[in-house]
């Protein structure tokens, strides 16, 4: 252990990885060189019990975002000390949210509204609401997931539940909130995109399939057969993405896959069921995995590398009730 500690604090960078407790209206903070939890933060006070649902990291202004979907806004913490900087409202349905590496707009899916509030970054106000387009709406679709490229130029909003054998992926224009194209893809679709690349990554967990992309032209490039794939993240060297397969219970609940060939690479167990969300630290030596579910309280931890890119059981982390949505701050 000493060894690896000075090799780069256990694997990993040290950091905080940031874990929304959905049923405790709290996040637990969990620090990446001890693995243990330091500090357990409760929401604020709103008309309803807090329900925090996912994290996003801006490094800009070292703020964590948390999305309140029980009140309807998102809360604003200072990532140094977790104190409460502000809340900011938006829509009805608070879920998925993403924020572009610039530091520049967070956008929040509201699957109630059927909108996507964007928030602006430095003034920390909502800019604009936009609609999740009306066509699908009438046929079912609400918005899921959300990404921002790179450059946040395009952002990509997921819309789950059309009825038919395809959910879509719909592209926007971040500067005037227009859609600028859509395809149709595989049924309960999440996003993802490697930080330079023109491919977008979207796991599809009830067609078992991750759908590839590209992301200028919305063009099909392939599908590579994941069982239940749902949760997504990718190392930062953009490599490697690693899925969960979350109705799996725990048998090959996460997989890596090769993106430069688009192939599986391998799996691993999970020691828990509904493997959730993944977070990565920066270095992409460690990986954290959120179980969910309303009793859960397990977040597990695994080891990763460029040489053994499929993950390694390391432990398991006890934070509050229903981990969801996590996110490495630093």
């Amino acid at each position: 252990d000493q060894q690896l500690e000075k090799g780069g604090g256990h694997y990993g960078n040290r950091g905080d990885i940031v874990v929304a407790n959905r049923n405790s209206g709290s996040i637990s903070v969990i620090n990446t060189k001890t693995d243990e939890v330091s500090g357990t933060y409760q929401l604020p006070a709103g008309p309803n019990t807090p329900e925090p649902m996912y994290v996003v990291f801006v490094k800009r202004g070292r703020r964590v975002f948390v999305g309140d979907r029980a009140n309807n806004q998102v809360v604003v913490f200072n990532s140094s000390n977790y104190s409460v900087v502000t809340t900011i409202p938006v829509g009805q349905g608070v879920f998925h949210m993403w924020a572009d590496k610039l530091g520049k707009q967070l956008w929040v899916n509201n699957d109630i509204d059927n909108t996507t509030s964007v928030i602006d970054l430095h003034s920390l106000q909502v800019i604009a609401t936009v609609p999740t387009p009306a066509d699908l709406v009438s046929m079912g679709g609400k918005p899921h997931d959300v990404f921002l490229g790179p450059f946040g130029r395009l952002a990509y909003v997921s819309v789950v539940g059309v009825s038919g054998a395809s959910d879509y992926v719909v592209q926007f224009n971040t500067r005037t909130f227009e859609e600028t194209g859509r395809t149709a893809v595989g049924k309960d679709p999440h996003l993802s995109i490697p930080i330079i690349s023109r491919f977008l990554y979207v796991p599809c967990q009830n067609s078992d399939a991750v759908y590839v992309l590209n992301r200028f032209n919305m063009n099909q490039v392939k599908i590579i057969s994941v069982p239940g794939a749902h949760g997504v993240n990718i190392t930062t060297n953009g490599k490697v993405l690693y899925t969960t397969n979350l109705p799996g219970g725990g048998t090959n609940g996460l997989f890596a896959i090769n993106t430069r060939n688009k192939q599986v690479i391998g799996s691993s167990n999970t020691p828990y069921p509904v493997p959730h969300n993944i977070a990565l630290t920066p270095s992409s030596k460690k990986l954290y995995l959120t179980h969910s579910g309303g009793t859960s309280d397990k977040v597990t931890v695994y080891k990763i590398s460029k040489r053994h890119p499929v993950p390694e059981f390391l432990k398991e982390i006890t934070v509050e009730l229903n981990p969801f949505g996590l996110a490495y701050a630093k």
